[in-house]
C-alpha cells in the first residue's frame, strides 16, 4: 500500500474511535440513569409485565452474557436469557397448539353449518365437502362432532324453515291477525285485521277487519282470497299461519279446496312467520299506537293509507332499502326537496319536486 492512503487510514481510526467513545459514554449514563431509577423504587420489586420481559429478552439476547453483565441493571443477565428461553419454547410449542385448536373450531362450525344446511347430507358426504375446503378429517369426527351438537343423522335430520321458504320462494303467503282498540259510541272495543303478505315481494293485502272474527267471516275471506279474477293468492300454493283458533277447520278446508296448502307453525315459534309478525311491529309502531282511533272508518282509512305508504313509499331493508312499488313518473333529481305527508303528517316521505 502506498504513503498517499496512510492519512485516509488514520482518518478512519480516529473517527470510528471517536464514535466507540461515544456510544460508551452514552451507554455509561444509562446504566447510571438505571441505577439512579432503580434507587428511587426504594427496595420495592420491579414489576414487569409480559410485554416488557419480551422486549427485555429480546436485546439482550442480541448483547450476549457479557455485555449484559456490564449494562444490565434492572435484572440480572441470567433472568433475561431465562426469558429468552421461554419465548423459544413458546414459539415452538404454545403458538402451535393454540393454532391447531383454531383450526379445529373452524372445523366443527364447518361440519355443523353443513349439515344444518343441507338436511340430505350423511357423515361421508360431509367429510367430502370438508376436503374440497381443504381439510382432511375421519368419518368418525364428524359423527361426533354432530352428535355432541345433538343433530340427529341424515335420514332423521328435519330441514330447516329457511331451506323450505328458499325452495318454495314466489310460491308463499304468510296471515296473522292484529288488534286495535277503537272508540265507539258503545265505548272501546276491539277490532281483528285479517292480512297476507306475499314473502317474495312483501306486498300486504288487507282481508278485512272485524269486531267478531268467526267461521262467517273467515268463509267469507276464504272466497276473497281464491276467487279466481283477483284474488290474493291465485298465484301462490302455501299459506302460513300460526294455530290461532280464528283460523278455523272450514278457513283451511276451503284453502285445500283450491289447491292452497296451510302450513300450520309449531308451538311457539313465533320466527318461522317472521314476516307477518314485522309487518305486525311495523304499522303498530309507525301508525296506529301513534293515534286514537274513533270509529271503524278511522281505523279503515288509517289502515289504507299506510299500507299505501307501505308499498308507495316506504323503503325496505329486507328489499336493499328499496320501496315496493316504485311510481317511475317521480322525478329523481331536482333542486327542491319535498315532505309529502300522510294521516296529518303521522306518515312522511320525502321526494324531489318535479
Amino acid at each position: 500500500m502506498t504513503a498517499e492512503y496512510y492519512p485516509l487510514q488514520v482518518l478512519l481510526l480516529a473517527l470510528s474511535g471517536w464514535v466507540n467513545r461515544v456510544q460508551q459514554r452514552t451507554i455509561d449514563y444509562l446504566v447510571e440513569e438505571n441505577r439512579v431509577l432503580k434507587e428511587q423504587l426504594k427496595g420495592r420489586k420491579l414489576r414487569l409485565n409480559d410485554d416488557q420481559r419480551r422486549r427485555l429478552a429480546a436485546k439482550g439476547k442480541q448483547l450476549g452474557r457479557r455485555l449484559l453483565n456490564r449494562v444490565a441493571t434492572i435484572v440480572t443477565p441470567d433472568t433475561i436469557m431465562r426469558w429468552h428461553r421461554r419465548l423459544i419454547a413458546a414459539k415452538w410449542t404454545y403458538q402451535q397448539r393454540r393454532d391447531r385448536r383454531g383450526v379445529m373450531r373452524e372445523i366443527k362450525s364447518l361440519i355443523v353449518r353443513l349439515a344444518k344446511e343441507n338436511a340430505s347430507w350423511g357423515y361421508t358426504r360431509i367429510q367430502g365437502a370438508l376436503k374440497d375446503l381443504g381439510h382432511r378429517v375421519g368419518r368418525t369426527t364428524v359423527s361426533r362432532t354432530l352428535k355432541s351438537e345433538g343433530i340427529k343423522p341424515a335420514p332423521d335430520r328435519p330441514s330447516s324453515w329457511k331451506t323450505f321458504l328458499k325452495a318454495h320462494w314466489g310460491q308463499v303467503a304468510a296471515t296473522d291477525f292484529f288488534t286495535t282498540e277503537v272508540w265507539t259510541p258503545s265505548g272501546l272495543v276491539t277490532y281483528y285485521t285479517l292480512f297476507l303478505i306475499d314473502l317474495r315481494t312483501r306486498r300486504v293485502h288487507i282481508a278485512g277487519s272485524t269486531r267478531h272474527p268467526n267461521d262467517l267471516f273467515m268463509a267469507q275471506v276464504a272466497r276473497n282470497l281464491t276467487d279466481v279474477v283477483d284474488g290474493f293468492l291465485l298465484c301462490h300454493h302455501f299459506l302460513i299461519c300460526d294455530r290461532d283458533t280464528k283460523f278455523t277447520d272450514q278457513f283451511r278446508r276451503q284453502l285445500k279446496n283450491s289447491g292452497i296448502d296451510v302450513v300450520i307453525t309449531p308451538y311457539r315459534a313465533p320466527n318461522c312467520n317472521a314476516y307477518a309478525e314485522r309487518f305486525v311491529r311495523s304499522i303498530k309502531e309507525e301508525c296506529l299506537n301513534r293515534m286514537v282511533i274513533f270509529g271503524e272508518g278511522s281505523l279503515r282509512r288509517a289502515i289504507h293509507e299506510f299500507v299505501q305508504h307501505y308499498h308507495l313509499e316506504r323503503p325496505h331493508q329486507g328489499l336493499g332499502n328499496e320501496v315496493i312499488s316504485r311510481d317511475e313518473r317521480l322525478p329523481t333529481s331536482g333542486p327542491e326537496v319535498r315532505c309529502e305527508e300522510r294521516l296529518g303528517g303521522i306518515l312522511k316521505h320525502y321526494r324531489r319536486a318535479a
